[in-house]
């Protein structure tokens, strides 16, 4: 089995996209016509608008990741097994999934980009060495209790997210901290996936509300629960995606746990592939089935058959 993994924020270069907007012209000038400016200069002209800012940001990786997604399809003629995207990355994953199309996607992320990128005096920083039961522990001992755990990268790898000067707080503490491998703050402009989004969040929601989303083809594993998708839950869920937990060690322990799993990339840069690479190395697979969730059951069961040889057809 295989699952597409979509990156996030983070993975963005200019010159991304290269070659596959005069491939794809005609989702290039949808595109254009979405945002109101152009989705090929944005990616790779140095003088055009800033890519680095969130609400240009998010619209160029999802663009990006979903052509190459297409792509992909075209010069496989397969479809993953499963999809999961990290953070911004899960819009893409549930593109190819058939939650919706690229149109309605992109609106989402355009909406999306311009809420989160409304939030500012945040910052997140990266803690490397700690677990996210020890980097928890610190924040407690510290009184940091303005700070949240953003994202659970790796088992050793836990962003946290909060207003700036917490954050720059944070350093000092954390680098003084039997353990800790490296304290890299990240170059946002707003304390992303924690309590600092709600607002952001409730206005996003009553957006999503008026948009009709389609019955899901495959699994996509949830940033907020580490498991597949509910469909009655989708708008739900990619609203609390946003000032939520990443738990992206988990989502992937999860993958693992079904079976013989590859994982491949879609998308600018290899940000995820070395981070599960990691993970597979520091963690082991999680092999439950979600009780409430009979989808994921009966996808393995289809696999498993068409394995085997067995289909409907031969089964009469």
């Amino acid at each position: 089995m295989i699952t597409y993994v979509f990156p996030g924020q983070g993975s963005q270069q200019k010159g991304m996209g290269q070659g596959l907007f005069e491939q794809y012209q005609h989702l290039t000038d949808q595109a254009d016509q979405i945002l109101g400016y152009s989705i090929e200069k944005l990616c790779t002209e140095k003088s055009y608008l800033d890519v680095n800012h969130t609400e240009y940001t998010q619209p160029a990786l999802y663009v990006v990741n979903a052509l190459s997604y297409l792509k992909r399809v075209e010069e496989t003629g397969r479809k993953p097994d499963f999809a999961a995207g990290h953070s911004l990355g899960e819009y893409n994953a549930l593109m190819a999934a058939g939650a919706f199309d690229f149109e309605t996607g992109l609106r989402l992320v355009k909406k999306r980009g311009e809420l989160m990128g409304r939030i500012t005096g945040g910052g997140m920083a990266a803690v490397i060495g700690l677990s996210k039961e020890q980097v928890t522990a610190v924040l407690e001992e510290h009184r940091l209790h303005d700070i949240d755990v953003a994202n659970e990268n790796t088992p050793r790898q836990i962003v946290i997210s909060g207003p700036k000067k917490e954050i720059e707080k944070a350093r000092a503490v954390f680098e003084s901290t039997k353990d800790v491998k490296l304290f890299h703050p990240l170059n946002v402009s707003g304390a992303f996936h924690s309590r600092y989004m709600n607002e952001a969040k409730q206005v996003f929601k009553q957006y999503i509300d008026s948009f009709q989303f389609a019955p899901l083809a495959i699994p996509v594993i949830s940033n907020v629960y580490a498991e597949p998708y509910h469909q009655d839950r989708l708008k739900d869920t990619l609203s609390e995606q946003m000032d939520n937990t990443v738990k992206w060690t988990d989502s992937i322990r999860f993958l693992m746990g079904r079976g013989e799993m590859e994982f491949e990339e879609i998308g600018p840069g290899t940000v995820l592939t070395g981070l599960i690479h990691r993970i597979k190395n520091e963690a082991e697979p999680l092999t439950y089935i979600p009780k409430k969730n009979p989808a994921i059951s009966a996808h393995l069961k289809e696999k498993r058959n068409v394995q085997a040889g067995i289909t409907a057809e031969s089964l009469g």
